[in-house]
């Protein structure tokens, strides 16, 4: 019984650790509590760990997400502007509500025309990517090598695409690069799988309920507001929450925008409000994208097509004549890569539960996904050997996968390959090929 508690006692502490390193993190940068809206940073990226001796690297995969945009949806903006307005022109607003209220009129008016679009920031973090990409295996783009660029039909995932591709054509101009952006490739690049939707639709009530008991806009709407009656008469409980959700979501988005990166709006948030919010939009992103067996353990699978154009692209690199393969670079939106970070397994991504009240314990959104997040399978090879290595990187940093490796960071792609394959085969569901 003994050994029992102790080994109890153990799991308890780890877990409570977890759960103090978050509510730590977000302490240090609040910012972090963003998910999806959080900036990709601009320093601090590890060295890579040397390869084995004789190996050197000589084809990247690759998928990234679109830099730091806009707000896609234009209500995020305005239904706490309006609300904010008349709280003014009632003379309800505090002294912070009305600070808040002018940062508002601001970011609403520059967002005019520009919802969804790329952010200035957003261009500066992809040329950075390529930059590093380059820097970081020169030998993938030696003259002559093809650089295969693909972006999804929307312009601010085409416009990630044209940053990095300008930098590496200014870096080596004797590069071979192609670009493309075509409803032909979507069936990988941003597949529409009708499985998924209703098995998301399934957790609507389950978010609902989380939403009930962890959105507490309380606090917040006492910071703008002198008088909680007038609140009460103009918002009802489903609204208070929408507009604590609204706000979250422009407090984390204001570090897309370098005039608006140094407004800083997370003053109207207690710890536990910022912690509970990231909480609810984590559970949301899970049921939206894990494997979970609340949506069969089926849902990451809509990146099946893509990671087989990964395993094809590679056979096709591993293969070819030619000295220098390059690099086969694919560019989209969070929708797939975290998805397809769950499909590979990267960093635990594929960790399965249902058990969403300690879901952020063991599975955070903001490891994964930032604004620019990216996915680099760097492939290395040694004379004389047949033995391809694979280093996984997620958002430029060592990865890990759910094989084993004797070479650890690195991998024997052959084991990888077949994880992959056996992986795809076991799920009934899988999307057909194009």
């Amino acid at each position: 019984m003994r050994r029992y508690l102790t080994i109890f006692t153990i799991v308890l502490l780890g877990a409570l650790s977890l759960m103090a390193g978050v509510r730590e993190d977000f302490k240090a940068n609040p910012k972090l509590s963003a998910n999806n809206y959080q900036a990709y940073p601009t320093q601090g990226f590890p060295a890579i760990t040397a390869a084995p001796a004789g190996y050197e690297p000589f084809f990247i995969n690759h998928y990234g997400r679109h830099g730091s945009r806009w707000l896609i949806n234009g209500k995020k903006y305005s239904r706490p502007l309006d609300l904010l307005e008349k709280g003014q022109r009632e003379g309800k607003l505090t002294r912070r509500g009305e600070e808040v209220l002018q940062v508002l009129r601001e970011v609403h008016e520059g967002s005019q025309g520009r919802l969804g679009e790329l952010s200035d920031l957003g261009h500066e973090q992809h040329r950075g990517i390529a930059r590093r990409m380059y820097q970081n295996f020169p030998q993938v783009f030696q003259d002559g090598a093809p650089v295969v660029a693909r972006s999804t039909v929307v312009i601010r995932c085409i416009l990630s695409m044209q940053n990095e591709v300008d930098v590496l054509a200014s870096l080596n101009p004797r590069l071979r690069i192609t670009t493309d952006a075509s409803e032909a490739e979507m069936y990988y690049m941003n597949y529409s799988d009708s499985v998924v939707k209703p098995l998301r639709a399934t957790m609507s009530p389950v978010l609902k309920d989380l939403g009930e008991k962890w959105l507490k806009p309380q606090g917040m709407l006492k910071k703008l507001f002198s008088d909680q009656r007038w609140v009460k008469a103009n918002l009802t409980d489903d609204e208070s929450r929408t507009m604590l959700l609204d706000l979250f979501e422009v407090a984390g988005n204001m570090q897309s925008h370098r005039l608006f990166e140094n407004v800083n709006l997370y003053d109207l948030f207690s710890d536990d409000v910022i912690y509970n919010t990231w909480r609810y939009n984590n559970a949301y992103w899970y049921v939206l994208s894990g494997e979970t067996p609340l949506t069969k353990c089926r849902v990451d699978y809509m990146e099946a097509n893509l990671l087989r154009n990964f395993i094809e692209d590679a056979d096709k690199a591993i293969t070819s004549a030619e000295p220098a393969p390059g690099a086969s670079l694919r560019f989209g939106h969070e929708s797939v890569v975290l998805p397809l970070c769950c499909l590979m397994g990267l960093n635990g991504a594929d960790y399965r539960t249902t058990d969403l009240e300690n879901l952020d314990k063991y599975w955070q959104t903001y490891k994964i996904f930032p604004m620019a997040a990216n996915i680099q399978f760097v492939y290395f090879r040694k004379a004389g050997s047949d033995d391809i290595l694979l280093l996984p990187l997620l958002n430029e940093r060592e990865a890990t996968l759910p094989v084993e490796t004797d070479v650890a960071p690195y991998y024997h792609w052959s084991d990888v390959r077949d994880y992959f394959i056996h992986k795809l085969s076991k799920q009934p569901f899988i999307v057909p090929n194009k």
